[in-house]
């Protein structure tokens, strides 16, 4: 899906690109190594970082040639991500990646000059930047402004919640509704089990990194409970979620790594514009409507940019 379809308020599209700069400020320097560190709960291996590095390689940018990855960034427990961006900056790298908001507040604390690039649900409404526009300080990024998408996956799950299953007899007399799960409860399995027991016919999993990081136990609920539920990256569906609308996020961090890029060719974060994903896809997987015994629509499949037989 193309982001022109979203029905939402008008964004601006915020481009900040090489046409901004100078030719000489973007020059990478002969010679030198590019010294990058990251502040980040998620571990290494996850594939939105190899996407990350495989466009920084492609920008010319190489790790073990002339970029080098401070060690002890990644897989670390919020509570202690504060302390990592402060031995960060005593390392004094080139640049550090935050990823999600409590990363980047732990960096801003550590550091007013290092360039921060941030990758947040929502960069303004999180506090981190005052304008997408023109975000000032040493921090710019890629936000989703996920409030926005959390509404267009409530709209897609229910439109495709014309079920046709064996549970909806039983459920008939209650009124359909596709409740959302936010928070620290919605994680749990209580809050799933109390949208099955008041007649909830689908959930719409918030855009947070407390519900990506545990995935696998939400998915694996609503799967139990035969619930479908609608999830923030089109990735989660292809891991076993029953639907997934917004931007992929090994893209997101492709353009976060575009970003760095200028940043390490000269550019001043605080005068790039944080930037949004500009296309949005939806997945669905009909093995796993198939295992909850639903039927999905098929003007929604015909919709769909991935269906998953």
């Amino acid at each position: 899906m193309q982001f022109g379809q979203l029905k939402r308020r008008d964004f601006i599209t915020l481009l900040g690109g090489a046409a901004a700069w100078p030719f000489a400020a973007m020059a990478q320097e002969a010679g030198r190594t590019y010294r990058l560190g990251f502040v980040s709960a998620a571990p290494r291996d996850e594939a939105w970082y190899a996407a990350f590095f495989e466009e920084l390689r492609g920008l010319g940018f190489v790790e073990d040639q002339n970029l080098t990855v401070i060690p002890g960034g990644f897989g670390i427990r919020n509570e202690l991500l504060s302390e990592l961006a402060a031995s960060l900056v005593r390392a004094a790298p080139d640049a550090i990646i935050a990823a999600g908001p409590i990363a980047t507040r732990a960096a801003q604390a550590a550091t007013k000059t290092i360039p921060i690039l941030a990758a947040s649900d929502d960069m303004v409404a999180d506090g981190l930047v005052p304008s997408m526009r023109r975000p000032g300080g040493n921090t710019t990024g890629v936000s989703m402004l996920a409030p926005e998408l959390d509404g267009k996956r409530q709209d897609l799950i229910i439109e495709g919640g014309t079920w046709h299953s064996p549970y909806r007899d039983a459920r008939r007399s209650k009124r359909r509704h596709a409740p959302t799960l936010a928070g620290a409860e919605g994680c749990s399995t209580p809050a799933m089990n109390k949208a099955s027991v008041w007649g909830a016919e689908a959930i719409n999993v918030l855009a947070t990194p407390l519900f990506f990081f545990n995935r696998q136990t939400v998915m694996g609920r609503t799967a139990a409970l035969r619930l479908p539920a609608m999830y923030q990256w089109p990735e989660m569906a292809e891991e076993g979620g029953f639907a997934g609308y917004g931007p992929r996020i090994t893209q997101w961090f492709r353009q976060l790594a575009r970003l760095l890029a200028q940043v390490l060719r000269g550019a001043k974060p605080g005068e790039l514009p944080v930037e949004q994903p500009t296309r949005f896809e939806l997945v669905l997987n009909l093995q796993v409507a198939k295992a909850i015994g639903h039927e999905i629509p098929a003007g929604l499949v015909l919709r769909a940019d991935k269906v998953i037989e």
